[in-house]
């Protein structure tokens, strides 16, 4: 069934009253036609419960802009839409061309702070973000009573007598829910064993995240870091209002719980949002796929971002000091590794309520 409009619908009873089922939500390609961004290839998916979002064909299938019912969700940086040939590699350079949105990867065989490994100079954060998709499906369909939308493609990164890493990247949803779904299988499709760092940047703005925003998680250890000697530590759970020239903060979450599927959830609630009536999302991910989580708290006045960061190994030091600590993933000839991401919508206070109990009683 298809909940639509305050009532659940059957597949017959929709296609009665819609000649498209477009007229409810769906699948759109487009390419964005100015700017930096020029040529980008997008998929706009739109479920129709007012969750609009847009995967970015040539970024590495990153997930961007993203809103509920007109709000925004998802964080978007003053960059603006960047094209992948504007990508510098070097230091810190890959801000250049970070436009933000709901999900960036970062990865696939380096990622963290810039460093030099065995005499290769290595940026921030990897390549994958602006690398383009090839065998992209992007299409809908009927799964019995439920309206499946979905995008997929392969993200190749490879140098010529080096490493050859693909990622097999599927994004969906359905038609009525306010849920995305992520599942990302990256395999080595090289002969020798490859290294294999992997960061997904989840990045949340205004209207969302606001003065008072809570963060919800399940974590039994969380050790905050300040950058900046003599800053105070930000309270990692209730987000500031925005504060001219702060230094960004982190907080690193420790013996996370998970549920009996294995799935650890967070949740970033505005309770404060639309008079009172609340604005939140649930995110899920599996703590034994992405061992390690960082919260980014950013609330600088004009950048204004939190941000959650699991990754495979740590960042701080890049894939230098992660070879030298013994701490560096390696894929061997043909072996995958998976990581899974689902992300909802909780609509108001009732909805993050009954969402937080969960995970308090996990």
């Amino acid at each position: 069934m298809v909940t639509l409009f305050g009532r659940s619908w059957t597949r017959e009873e929709l296609l009665c009253h819609a000649g498209n089922i477009s007229q409810l939500g769906g699948v759109r390609l487009a390419t964005l036609d100015d700017g930096r961004g020029r040529g980008i290839r997008t998929v706009q998916l739109e479920t129709g419960s007012g969750l609009a979002f847009s995967v970015l064909l040539d970024r590495g299938m990153d997930i961007g802009s993203t809103r509920y019912k007109g709000a925004a969700l998802a964080w978007e940086s003053n960059v603006g839409p960047a094209h992948p040939m504007y990508f510098e590699k070097d230091g810190l350079s890959w801000h250049r061309t970070w436009s933000g949105g709901l999900m960036n990867g970062c990865g696939m065989t380096f990622m963290g702070t810039p460093c030099e490994d065995q005499g290769e100079q290595l940026g921030i954060h990897g390549r994958l973000s602006h690398l383009p998709a090839s065998n992209v499906w992007a299409d809908a369909a009927w799964r019995d009573d439920r309206y499946e939308m979905w995008v997929q493609g392969k993200v190749r990164e490879a140098v010529a007598k080096g490493d050859t890493v693909e990622l097999n990247r599927r994004v969906w949803a359905f038609l009525g829910e306010s849920r995305i779904f992520v599942r990302d299988v990256v395999t080595n499709e090289g002969v020798d064993p490859a290294p294999h760092m992997m960061l997904y940047h989840f990045n949340f703005g205004f209207p969302l995240l606001a003065e008072g925003t809570e963060l919800i998680a399940p974590s039994r250890s969380i050790k905050s870091h300040v950058f900046h000697q003599g800053d105070p530590a930000q309270d990692h759970a209730r987000y500031a209002a925005p504060i001219k020239g702060f230094v960004e903060q982190g907080a690193t979450h420790e013996d996370i719980v998970v549920q009996e599927d294995g799935f650890a959830t967070l949740v970033l609630a505005n309770r404060r949002f639309d008079d009172g009536r609340g604005l939140g999302l649930y995110y899920r991910y599996r703590p034994a796929e992405l061992p390690n989580f960082v919260q980014w708290i950013m609330v600088r006045a004009g950048v204004y971002v939190t941000a959650f960061e699991p990754s495979n190994c740590p960042m701080m030091g890049g894939r230098a000091k992660a070879r030298k600590d013994g701490t560096l993933p390696f894929l061997q000839s043909g072996e995958a590794r998976e990581y899974n991401f689902e992300v909802g919508v909780l609509a108001n206070n009732e909805e993050i309520d009954a969402m937080a109990s969960k995970v308090a009683a996990s």
